[in-house]
C-alpha cells in the first residue's frame, strides 16, 4: 500500500501551500516542521513481532509468525484489529496500522492507529488449537495491550470468539486489574455491543446510499454546473437501477450487500457475488437473503456446485472468483483483501463507482489510472469505518455498564458518519481532489495540528 504514503505526502505539500493551516510556522521553521510532520505520520511508533510457540493436537510443535504494530497514539490509545490470515507479513501490519491512525482521525474517535496479525489460514487449525493460538498472542504481547494502551478488535479471519478467548486470557494476565474493554468485538455475553458484527457491513453501504442518494440529489444542479468530473460520474448513476458486483462474501461484504438489496432509497441489482472459491452470477439479480442463510450453514463458504444452489432454490450460474471484477456492471464493492484491482486488470475494470469495504484492495498506479478515467472511488479511510465507529461505543458501554439498544447503535454509527461525509463530500465535488485525497487532507490536516499543539514537532 505505497500510495498511502503517497498520499501522505500529497496532503502535506498541499496543506503547507495553504496560509491558513497552521499560520505561526513560516518560512525555513515551516519547511521544517513539514518534513517532520511526513517522518512522524509515515514511520510507526512500535513494531512487536513474534513467533508463537504452539503444541498441535497431534503432538507437532508449530512456531507462527505474529505481529503488533502500534502507529501512532497522538489522539488516544492504539486501535485495530488483529488478522488471521496466511498472508500476514510485517509490512502489511504496519501499514493497516498507519491506516488506522488516518481513519479514527477522520471519524473524530479518540483513538490512535495498531494492528495485528497471525500468519496462519484458521482453517487448517482446530478450535482446540486456535483457542492455543489466541492465549499465546496475549502472553506474548502482553505488556503493550490494555485498556488505554492497545484495544485490539476482530478482522480478517477473527470474529467475538478469538476476541472472547483473548479477553479471557488478558483478565487472566492482570488480576484485579479492569478487563473488559481491553478488546472489543466481543459476543453480547461478555460485554460486547449489539449491532458490532454487522457494523462495518452496514456503514460501508451507508456511505454509498448517503452519497448517492442523499447527497447528489439534495445537489444536483450545483453539480451539474461543476467541471468535476467525479461530479458528473455520479449524476450519471444517480437515477438508474445500478447493476452490483460485491467481492468478498464474509461478515462485510454479506452485511453491505443485504444492506443494498433491501434499500429503499436507490434501486440495486446485485448480479455477482464471489469468495475464496467462487463466483455466483445471475443477470436477473441474486437471491441475497437466501445465500446469507446458506453460508450461515456451511461455514462461511458460498455454494461451489449446481446441486447446492437447486437444494436452497438459488438461481445462479457458477463462474470464476476473478472474473467478478470485470463485469459489466455499474458498480464494484470490493470486501475482500488488499491489492485485487492493480496494473494487470485495471484496464478491464468496467464499473463507474467503486466502494472499497475492505482495506487497501486498489494499488497506487490503479488507483490513479481510475481516477484519471472519472472513476469514482468510495475509499476504505471513508467507507469502511463503521467496525471501529461501533467498537468505540462498545467501549464506552463498557466504561459505563450501561448498553445502547441495536437501534441505538445503528442510528449512532449513521450519524456519526454521516458528520464525516457532510464535512468530505462538499469538499470532493467542490475541487479536482479524488475522495481519497480529500480524505486523507483532513485526516492529515487533524493529526498535525494536534502534534503541533502538543509540542512534538520542535
Amino acid at each position: 500500500m505505497q500510495k498511502q504514503q503517497t498520499i501522505i505526502e500529497e496532503s502535506l505539500k498541499a496543506l503547507m501551500k495553504d496560509e491558513s493551516f497552521l499560520p505561526d510556522l513560516q518560512s525555513q521553521t515551516r519547511e521544517q516542521a513539514f518534513k517532520s510532520l511526513v517522518a512522524l505520520l509515515s514511520t510507526p511508533n512500535h513494531i512487536h513481532k513474534s513467533f508463537l510457540r504452539i503444541t498441535l493436537e497431534n503432538g507437532r510443535i508449530v512456531r507462527i509468525p505474529s505481529f503488533r504494530v502500534q502507529h501512532s497514539d497522538t489522539v488516544g490509545p492504539y486501535k485495530g484489529g488483529i488478522r488471521f490470515h496466511e498472508s500476514v507479513n510485517e509490512e502489511e501490519v504496519a501499514n493497516l496500522a498507519k491506516l488506522m491512525t488516518l481513519k479514527n482521525a477522520l471519524h473524530e474517535l479518540p483513538f490512535g492507529g495498531g494492528k495485528g496479525g497471525v500468519g496462519i489460514n484458521p482453517k487448517e487449525f482446530t478450535v482446540k488449537e486456535l483457542n492455543l493460538i489466541c492465549k499465546k498472542y496475549v502472553q506474548y504481547f502482553n505488556d503493550i495491550l490494555g485498556p488505554d494502551k492497545d484495544i485490539p478488535a476482530p478482522d480478517v479471519g477473527t470474529g467475538e470468539r478469538e476476541m472472547d478467548w483473548m479477553m479471557g486470557e488478558y483478565k487472566s494476565t492482570h488480576p484485579g486489574q479492569a478487563y473488559r474493554n481491553s478488546f472489543t468485538g466481543k459476543s453480547i455475553l461478555n460485554g460486547g455491543s449489539l449491532g458490532r458484527r454487522e457494523a462495518t457491513g452496514k456503514g460501508v453501504y451507508f456511505t454509498f446510499r448517503y452519497m448517492m442518494h442523499n447527497f447528489v440529489q439534495e445537489n444536483k444542479k450545483w453539480l451539474r454546473d461543476t467541471e468535476n468530473p467525479f461530479a458528473h460520474t455520479a449524476l450519471d448513476h444517480a437515477d438508474k437501477k445500478l447493476k452490483m458486483a460485491v467481492q468478498g462474501f464474509g461478515n462485510l461484504g454479506s452485511v453491505a450487500a443485504l444492506e443494498a438489496s433491501q434499500c429503499n432509497y436507490l434501486q440495486n441489482k446485485i448480479v455477482a457475488v464471489s469468495d475464496h472459491n467462487v463466483m455466483l452470477y445471475n443477470d436477473d439479480g441474486l437471491d441475497i437473503q437466501g445465500l446469507v442463510k446458506y453460508v450461515e450453514g456451511h461455514d462461511g463458504d458460498l455454494p461451489t456446485e449446481n446441486g447446492q444452489l437447486e437444494e436452497h432454490d438459488i438461481k445462479a450460474e457458477i463462474k470464476g472468483r476473478d472474473d467478478l471484477l470485470e463485469l459489466d456492471v455499474d458498480v464494484l464493492l470490493l470486501a475482500a483483501l488488499e491489492d485485487q484491482i492493480h496494473e494487470d486488470n485495471m484496464e478491464n475494470i468496467k464499473a463507474r463507482l467503486i466502494i472499497e469495504g475492505a482495506n487497501g484492495p486498489i494499488t497506487e498506479k490503479a488507483d490513479k489510472y481510475l481516477a484519471d478515467k472519472g472513476v469514482l472511488i468510495v475509499p476504505d479511510i471513508l467507507a469502511n469505518a463503521g467496525g471501529v465507529i461501533v467498537s468505540f461505543y462498545e467501549w464506552v458501554q463498557g466504561r459505563e455498564a450501561q448498553f445502547m439498544t441495536e437501534d441505538e447503535v445503528y442510528q449512532r454509527l449513521f450519524d456519526k458518519m454521516k458528520g464525516t461525509m457532510d464535512t468530505i463530500l462538499p469538499q470532493f465535488f467542490g475541487d479536482p481532489f479524488p475522495l481519497r485525497q480529500n480524505s486523507y487532507i483532513h485526516s492529515v490536516k487533524k493529526l498535525s495540528t494536534i502534534m503541533y499543539r502538543q509540542g512534538k514537532l520542535y
